[in-house]
């Protein structure tokens, strides 16, 4: 990431990296499961043949005392049929109309699908059981602007397991710090054009990630389901929460939106042309040396949609699995990369076992939040470090004169490269692959690359050692690479990436279009 904000230093006022869209979900764990909810019903006195009426005025309460609170608070309870029916939008819809600031907007009402329990007959061990299954019931959505997280909805299930998700935004979030802090700034739906102090926003964003989620949680939970004593009936059991669903983004707000209007249909197209899956599976956080592993059985797909939420209606997102980076300007003049997780399973974050610290599956749950953001930023940074090598419009001719002319380096001639040549060519265009980009390369990766057969011949592997070395040597001596201290690992300089990126452009470029221009 300083890669590309050192590249357009002038032009960028600052940058916002944090939480965007949360989801966290509540769930009574005891209820979560066949084994759980049978030991519970047990525990309680309830038998099975019971269930179906037990379930049914239990729910009937859980309901009942979930829209009390909208009667409570003078709010409306609102149904709404169908699920083309924008919820947030409605309920936007009628703070505006009702001028709430603070506190309960509407209690939105649906039915949706959901998994839940129910029981059938075993003919052959001739009694009851409990399955789980896929159904339909009603949910209340809790639409508030919190004091703190501004605004936001709580949603109950009123079924068994009587679920609760909380869906917020770090960025509405951010905006209230603010205004407690008394920092200045311009804001567009849920990003930020300008900020008077980014570092000491980013202070404050910084402070989310350590937040005592699990009280807070607790206590919205606790007044969108004031049925809760009831569900439990004496036990010991309270909401484990987890983070079902984040998103974290990094803003970068440029100066004005000219600048990133000019950018913005080369950062496209370096995604599209320049990104391939191996570096999409980089950028989620997997370690792919050259190859994508045969044990790999997921999917990694880059694709460009047309949008018109946002600023040109157009994004580039790259899934592996069920996560993702994309990128979009989400403003005028605000660059958006987003790390979107859905499943964590496919990161690793550290745990202390036996007074050792392991690296285990990541969890679900608030306890590896901080990890999570962790991993998210290390995702933006890797992806915007790649779109480094994109540049503004600058002649070519300006960029690629010195690159033809002899050149001294530690005290020795060096030859020009001769960019028209098969030979250069191939070498700009191979340190310019995406892996390299990413993670660097040595002399016996570019051997693997230029060189089409392998050999097991000493006196051949030294000569082609020989020749990448001299190679290696001729792009160091113009400043198109740079080797990594204390490794024998070469890195692209932001000048290389400035070069290739314009180079491979030209190369791909249509000759009917340049001659028009010429």
């Amino acid at each position: 990431m300083n890669g590309f904000l050192q590249r357009h230093a002038e032009s960028v006022t600052g940058i916002l990296s944090g939480w965007d869209r949360l989801r966290f979900r509540g769930t009574l764990r005891v209820l979560a499961s066949v084994s759980g909810l049978s030991r519970f019903l047990s525990c309680t006195g309830h038998l099975l043949k019971d269930f179906k009426d037990y379930a049914r005025g239990l729910s009937q309460h859980v309901r009942g005392d979930s829209l009390a609170v909208a009667e409570a608070a003078a709010r409306p309870v609102e149904h709404l049929i169908g699920p083309s029916i924008s919820k947030e939008d409605t309920a936007r819809a009628i703070a505006d109309r009702d001028g709430i600031a603070e506190g309960l907007i509407a209690v939105l009402t649906a039915v949706e699908p959901c998994w839940s329990f129910n029981i059938r007959s075993n003919r052959k061990k001739g009694l009851l059981e409990l399955y789980s299954d896929y159904r339909k019931c009603q949910h209340a959505y809790h639409y508030q602007i919190h004091p703190i997280f501004g605004f936001m909805h709580v949603r109950v299930q009123t079924w068994m397991p009587f679920n609760v998700h909380v869906c917020l935004n770090g960025r509405e979030w951010l905006a209230r710090q603010m205004d407690v802090a008394g920092i200045k700034y311009k804001r567009q739906d849920n990003c930020f054009t300008w900020i008077s102090d980014p570092p000491a926003a980013q202070e404050l964003l910084d402070k989310q990630v350590t937040f005592n989620w699990a009280e807070e949680l607790r206590k919205v939970a606790a007044a969108a389901n004031p049925a809760l004593p009831r569900i439990r009936q004496g036990c010991d059991i309270a909401y484990y929460w987890s983070l079902d669903e984040s998103e974290f983004a990094s803003d970068v707000m440029f100066a004005s939106h000219g600048a990133l209007d000019r950018l913005y249909p080369s950062l496209i197209r370096h995604g599209m042309e320049g990104l391939s899956s191996k570096d999409a599976m980089r950028f989620l956080g997997r370690n792919i040396p050259r190859e994508i592993p045969k044990r790999f059985a997921g999917q990694a797909v880059s694709d460009i949609r047309q949008d018109p939420r946002f600023y040109e209606g157009v994004r580039i997102k790259h899934r592996v699995n069920r996560n993702s980076v994309k990128m979009y300007n989400k403003a005028a003049s605000v660059l958006r990369v987003e790390t979107t997780i859905n499943n964590v399973r496919d990161f690793r974050a550290p745990r202390i076992k036996d007074g050792k610290k392991v690296w285990m599956t990541m969890r679900k749950g608030v306890a590896d939040l901080p990890r999570r953001a962790q991993v998210s930023q290390a995702c933006n940074e890797r992806y915007l470090e790649a779109m480094a090598a994109v540049d503004t419009p600058l002649p070519l001719k300006k960029l690629t004169d010195k690159l033809s002319q002899r050149v001294t380096y530690n005290k020795q001639p060096v030859r020009g490269l001769n960019l028209l040549a098969p030979d250069d060519a191939l070498l700009l265009q191979t340190v310019g692959r995406g892996e390299f980009l990413l993670c660097g390369f040595r002399n016996r990766d570019l051997q693997r690359s230029l060189f089409k057969d392998c050999t097991d011949d000493p006196k051949e592997q030294r000569r082609r050692s020989g020749q990448i070395t001299r190679k290696l040597r001729m792009l160091r001596a113009h400043g198109l690479i740079q080797k990594v201290p204390h490794t024998h690992r070469y890195q692209v300089s932001t000048k290389g990436r400035q070069i290739i990126a314009a180079l491979n452009a030209a190369r791909d470029a249509d000759i009917n279009k340049l001659s028009k221009a010429a």
